[in-house]
């Protein structure tokens, strides 16, 4: 009798009902974040000359999100798996909706900032939380591979939205309106989800252990840090001082783990060689990427002359690439193989960023705009093959401390690349020649030589701008090639490192 009974329930745990409704509102979250982390770059001009911050209030307005969401990616998922993933994406979502008006109001320089790193603690809960329940509501592996490619194409889709929305508002409203899109998505959030989504949780959690949460936020918080601020302004004391004590942090998190019974993070996650190695190539990958992605917008805006919307749309054929990729990425790795899709995605990313250190003041959309359609459709294929892979790794109950790895690695791989690429550029950038009586700050950014050559003689600015812009270009070529060589090295090491893995066919 039960054996004749036990493939019924199987079959039923397999098919949950609403299971793709429950996905289309765990999207939303997705697209969420991903609106929100284009459009601050697009306000950033709007909200110095409005607050007017100073320089270092400015990267701190830039930088404190990302540093707050990666500290608290490990915890939050861990506290998702103990509490459950519903109840933390939830609450989680309430609050970044309350706190985006907080963003959008803010009418000081520490105002922003301070919203800017709860809007993070909030951002912190969203990521882990969507991927972990994917996890526990798509049993059937295809089904999931399916899931995991609409969440990725989501993420995708988002990071295009989120320039052509912003820049539209921008060009029609005020700054704080980029921030306010975000009400109306929390809202069909939390309503559709609190009837829709299922609650999940690991069984047995064990306590959530305040001093590995601890650890885990100094630890990241600090090395990120130091590694940003050394890559802008040299080897000083201080950035050092910040990233012994993250290092520091992060040894002693590792140790507590290995030592508790029920720790914040099962190290013995990265026994397994496809789980560690789809870490290691999404953070490498988003390092290679992270030039590319940081000073597109400037180039597409400062050196070719195109608005906030017509920037945004520029930027399409990479989130159409990503979306259509990430679809069909599931079918592709399981009739080929996972680690050609994963080796051959980032393969394809690596020569189109090798063609893009061609790139000039005058190249042509088409030339760009296939680049970054190659971009899309590589990038796409890895991360939707790496994610299935990180969540088939790893039991059911620890799917949200797996899902935070993931998204760490991503939150560290682009700090990281902006922070070593982005010295590359502004290297090369700083070095430009310019006319005499040019202002100091023309050297600091492509941003400053526009707003000092508009305040100079029309052909003595007309010369500040040429040279200030062919040296930009110069930096953006060769960080290009830098991403170019480590998306191909990566690759290399994916096909190796990745051998024999497969996704799963059967539940």
């Amino acid at each position: 009798m039960t054996s004749t009974l036990q493939p019924a329930t199987t079959t039923e745990a397999v098919k949950r009902p609403g299971r793709w409704t429950a996905l289309a509102v765990l999207v939303l979250a997705v697209l969420l974040v991903a609106v929100d982390a284009t459009v601050l770059g697009l306000a950033t001009p709007y909200i110095s000359e409005d607050l007017n911050p100073s320089g270092t209030q400015l990267l701190w307005i830039g930088d404190v999100y990302s540093f707050v969401i990666a500290g608290l990616l490990v915890s939050m998922g861990s506290l998702g798996d103990r509490i459950g993933r519903k109840r933390i994406l939830l609450v989680g979502a309430t609050a970044f909706g309350a706190i985006s008006v907080l963003n959008a109001y803010a009418s000081t320089p520490e105002l922003m900032i301070l919203a800017r790193a709860l809007l993070g603690v909030a951002g912190a809960t969203l990521m882990p939380a969507t991927l972990a329940l994917i996890r526990n509501i798509f049993h059937d592996p295809r089904e999931r591979s399916l899931a995991v490619g609409i969440w990725g194409a989501t993420a995708s889709a988002g990071t295009a939205v989120g320039p052509i929305v912003g820049g539209f508002l921008l060009e029609h409203f005020w700054w704080g309106s980029v921030f306010l899109i975000n009400l109306p998505v929390m809202a069909v959030l939390v309503i559709v989800g609190i009837r829709t989504l299922p609650e999940s949780r690991n069984p047995n959690p064990g306590p959530w252990d305040l001093t590995s949460v601890a650890l885990s936020l100094v630890g990241v918080i600090g090395v990120v840090y130091a590694v940003k601020e050394a890559a802008t302004d040299g080897l000083a004391w201080f950035p050092l001082a910040v990233g012994a004590l993250g290092a520091a942090a992060l040894t002693w998190f590792v140790r507590r783990q290995l030592t508790l019974p029920s720790p914040l993070l099962d190290m013995r996650l990265f026994r397994n060689r496809g789980f560690s190695a789809a870490v290691l190539a999404d953070l490498l990958t988003i390092l290679g990427l992270s030039g590319l992605v940081f000073f597109l917008s400037q180039y597409l805006q400062l050196v070719q002359g195109r608005g906030p919307l017509e920037a945004g749309l520029a930027e399409l054929p990479a989130a159409v690439g990503a979306v259509a990729a990430g679809l069909v990425a599931g079918r592709a790795a399981r009739w080929f193989s996972v680690r050609a899709v994963v080796a051959g995605g980032l393969a394809a990313v690596g020569l189109a960023l090798a063609a893009l250190t061609a790139l000039d003041r005058s190249t042509g959309y088409g030339v760009l705009g296939a680049a970054l359609l190659v971009v899309g459709v590589g990038a796409g294929f890895s991360f939707t093959v790496t994610a299935d892979v990180i969540l088939s790794s790893v039991p059911k109950e620890q799917a949200g401390a797996a899902s935070a790895v993931s998204e760490t690695a991503y939150e560290l791989g682009a700090a990281l690349g902006i922070a070593l690429l982005g010295t590359i550029v502004t290297g090369v950038y700083r070095g430009f020649a310019a006319p005499a009586g040019t202002p100091s700050g023309a050297h600091e950014s492509l941003g400053g030589a526009v707003e000092a050559a508009a305040g100079m003689p029309t052909a003595t600015g007309g010369e500040l701008l040429s040279s200030a812009r062919e040296a930009f270009v110069d930096g953006l070529s060769i960080a290009s090639g830098v991403g170019a060589g480590v998306l191909l090295a990566t690759a290399s090491a994916a096909w190796f490192l990745l051998r024999g893995q497969r996704l799963e066919n059967r539940p």
